[in-house]
């Protein structure tokens, strides 16, 4: 993994971040905008910022599991903590590539193999997916709305990766073929490795367990965009909040099929229009919304992520290790060969 691509990466996602918020504001008009971020109820922030840590931590105990679930045993919690915490940091990087830096770390910190350990992130994936499907799924069938091509894709893909990773013979059929290509054949060993961590993970029963975690966790963030429009002054209640557990989803699994860095653009577009129509608020007031929840949201993410990041860093550098490629104590987390 060659950690400089990705701070490059991340700083062109920061900077893609800068353009989409200046759209955004311009869309809104400057000055309306402008009005309802100071009208805006800012007493609430630091009640959202820790509702959307509620979010973190209970997609820190899918960590947890995921790593108990492939055999990982002996790391101890802060570290374990701080690795999943700095992939936090990555979020905005295209597809979420940067969050593979969680098995770099991994690597480095425990010596579990990133062939190992990287389907984690598939399940991760799989199930924020499914979660985000069970909660926007009444508000798919109340609202329409056009979204019904993106939930029926996600949830066919969801049912086609757990079929077929779960199923021995055809994976192990793929895994041969592999083997008899000139360039991926040396790779095979790692493919197995990898494969056999995935099958595990897709158990149908941890599968089930991890998406009701996903909804409890993403209903975190639910809750934020709730707590953010009465902070803008929409009213309170059951309508409100089945509204905005309707909109947030929707707008990230928009975000989720694009691949777009962070969602980027796709999710900021969905949540300002879609409040609009459905909450019938006004393009300021909207935009406004969609600024606040997605710093509580995305960069507050961002910013803990890079903070634990560096906490990590000391710590392995008071241990003489580096995260550097190529540097003594070192690895590369594509790298097929062992760190040293």
């Amino acid at each position: 993994m060659n950690l400089q691509k990705i701070r490059s990466r991340l700083l062109i996602s920061m900077l893609l971040g800068i353009v989409v918020f200046a759209g955004l504001l311009a869309y809104g008009d400057f000055q309306k905008v402008g009005g309802d971020l100071k009208d805006f109820r800012w007493e609430l922030m630091p009640l959202i910022l820790l509702v959307t840590c509620g979010n973190y931590l209970l997609r820190f105990v899918k960590w947890e599991y995921y790593l108990r679930q492939i055999g990982v045993s002996g790391l101890r919690r802060i570290d374990s903590f701080l690795i999943y915490f700095s992939g936090l940091g990555m979020t905005v990087t295209p597809g979420k590539i940067g969050e593979w830096l969680k098995s770099y770390l991994l690597k480095e910190v425990h010596g579990t193999s990133v062939t190992k350990s990287a389907p984690i992130l598939l399940a991760e994936r799989l199930t924020d997916s499914l979660g985000l499907l069970i909660i926007a799924g009444t508000g798919v069938v109340v609202f329409g709305n056009g979204t019904w091509p993106i939930v029926v894709l996600i949830a066919v893909g969801s049912v086609v990766a757990i079929g077929v990773s779960r199923h021995r013979p055809a994976s192990h059929a793929l895994l041969r073929f592999a083997g008899r290509l000139p360039l991926a054949g040396r790779f095979v060993p790692h493919f197995e490795e990898f494969y056999e961590s995935t099958y595990v993970l897709m158990d149908p029963r941890g599968i089930a367990l991890m998406t009701v975690l996903s909804v409890g966790s993403w209903f975190f963030e639910v809750l934020a965009f709730y707590l953010t429009l009465i902070g803008l002054g929409v009213s309170a209640g059951p309508d409100t909040l089945f509204k905005a557990a309707f909109i947030l989803p929707i707008a990230t699994l928009a975000a989720a099929v694009l691949l777009t860095p962070g969602g980027l653009g796709v999710a900021e577009t969905g949540i300002t229009s879609l409040s609009q129509e459905l909450l019938d608020m006004g393009k300021g007031a909207a935009t406004a919304g969609t600024l606040i929840v997605r710093i509580a949201t995305l960069w507050f993410g961002v910013l803990l992520g890079l903070a634990m990041f560096a906490i990590l860093t000391h710590r392995l550098g008071k241990q003489g290790k580096t995260l550097e490629p190529g540097a003594e104590g070192g690895g590369l987390a594509g790298d097929p060969r062992p760190a040293g």
